[in-house]
């Protein structure tokens, strides 16, 4: 029996990438961010989410992708991994999609270099999308040091009640 998985898909200029679906919470559009001075260059700012602040990572530096001012038609994608949630920005969001087995490669069969950074590679149509996983895409230590500066009341997973 073939087996499938649902997978978000999003796009950064023309290149579509997905994360698996049960890792995303919530998209929203783009709203202001807060930014930190000095603040390095995977974080773009900081989310305040009804009190719960997150970082909002630089996806496009990840992918080696050129700088650009967010538009209103962006989205923010808010991820959750484990005990952490973080969110990224995306120049738009294609959807959610099932995929069989047989739609996607593994990284290590296509190009094993690739293993660690993706874990696959689907086929939609006539596009190619690469598969991450969240927890290789923005790693916890990455996370951490990034919000080492932020105070700890209003770091992810706390409130500011």
């Amino acid at each position: 029996m073939e087996r499938s998985s649902q997978y978000f898909v999003f796009g950064l200029e023309d290149q579509r990438y997905a994360l698996s679906l049960a890792a995303v919470l919530r998209v929203i559009r783009a709203v202001e961010l807060t930014y930190l001075p000095n603040a390095p260059d995977n974080l773009v700012g900081l989310l305040n989410m009804g009190g719960e602040i997150l970082p909002v990572l630089n996806i496009r530096r990840r992918f080696s992708l050129a700088h650009r001012h967010v538009e209103i038609d962006d989205r923010i994608v808010i991820c959750k991994s484990g005990a952490r949630t973080v969110a990224f920005i995306t120049d738009m969001v294609v959807g959610v999609v099932e995929l069989s087995s047989e739609a996607v490669d593994e990284a290590v069969r296509i190009l094993p270099e690739m293993a660690p950074f993706i874990e696959g590679v689907g086929k939609l149509d006539d596009n190619t999308i690469l598969i991450y996983d969240l927890d290789r895409l923005f790693s916890i230590e990455e996370t951490r040091e990034l919000m080492k500066d932020v105070p700890m009341e209003q770091q992810w997973g706390t409130s500011k009640k």
